[in-house]
């Protein structure tokens, strides 16, 4: 999962409910200060088990460039609530949600991003509705189904969830992950530092089990649908870290060029570049979108 340095948004972004025709979801809103040039808008979505914490690192040099920076709980994630009902979320129901948010922001078309889980959601919402943004960014986020071993693991953790609570799946999840290299570790009062736990199992309680089943499914499961995608003119990034174990990163690049799609990594990175090197990741983003 995405480790974020906090849980805490910076000045520029406020925490809101963001209301719209298939419901409500919260979401971190960020502007650029007074003064600064609006260059666009920005719709981003995390990742499997993920929230909209994880892209805190990144809004404060995005909305330095000029961009509203718009981060969102999906149906069944953290702060946004959701039925216990597997099937409500289908890939298919998750991207329609995107394009009600897409929506409900009121502005030009967005430019819209997804990590990992969030980019094959985002993939799905832009085959639906491909004017409904202006440019796709898939971050971490392979052409089909993650790597082997990465299925294996969502199996085990959907079985775990049909017959254990949040709360002991959480503890054994922590017993089997190692701890975080010693560099990476901050203060002890940070909620993303050196005793990040209680911050990390917070968001995890509120999580759906239902979505983690179902979305859990959809990655062990997903196709390949790179030649639809590439089908269409709309402008795509894709940048992931230089190591990563949910999808290697020659897929990525293959799927890259399948896309005719723009292509960063970002070096000393792997699944979350968005907080392991936010500032590089800022700047690619920043350089990519100026260019649309």
């Amino acid at each position: 999962m995405s480790r974020p340095p906090t849980f805490v948004p910076p000045p520029c972004a406020s925490a809101r409910t963001l209301r719209t025709e298939r419901g409500d979801f919260a979401v971190l809103d960020a502007v650029p200060a007074a003064g600064v040039r609006r260059r666009g808008t920005v719709l981003m979505l995390p990742g499997f088990t993920g929230s909209k914490e994880d892209f805190i690192a990144l809004l404060e040099p995005l909305t330095d460039a000029g961009y509203r920076v718009v981060t969102v709980d999906g149906r069944g994630q953290y702060e946004t609530a959701g039925p216990d009902d597997v099937s409500a979320y289908a890939q298919s129901e998750l991207a329609h949600d995107v394009l009600a948010q897409a929506a409900a922001l009121s502005e030009a078309r967005p430019h819209l991003l997804g990590h990992s889980l969030g980019g094959q959601i985002a993939r799905a919402a832009v085959l639906l509705e491909p004017s409904a943004f202006a440019t796709l960014t898939l971050m971490s986020s392979g052409p089909a189904a993650i790597a082997p071993d990465q299925q294996t693991r969502a199996t085990m953790l959907a079985d775990a969830l049909t017959v254990l609570s949040m709360d002991e799946v959480w503890q054994a999840m922590r017993a089997m992950e190692p701890p975080p290299p010693q560099d990476a570790q901050t203060d002890a009062g940070d909620p993303g530092g050196e005793d990040d736990s209680e911050a990390l199992r917070a968001r995890w309680l509120l999580h759906s089990p239902a979505q983690l089943i179902a979305t859990g499914r959809q990655l062990s499961t997903e196709p390949d649908r790179v030649a639809e995608l590439a089908a269409l003119p709309l402008p795509k990034h894709v940048i992931s870290g230089e190591r990563d174990d949910t999808w290697p990163v020659p897929l990525m690049d293959d799927m890259a060029h399948r896309l005719a799609a723009h292509r960063t990594v970002i070096h000393g990175a792997e699944h979350s570049p968005n907080t392991d090197r936010p500032a590089e990741t800022a700047a690619a983003l920043v350089d990519f979108w100026h260019r649309h």
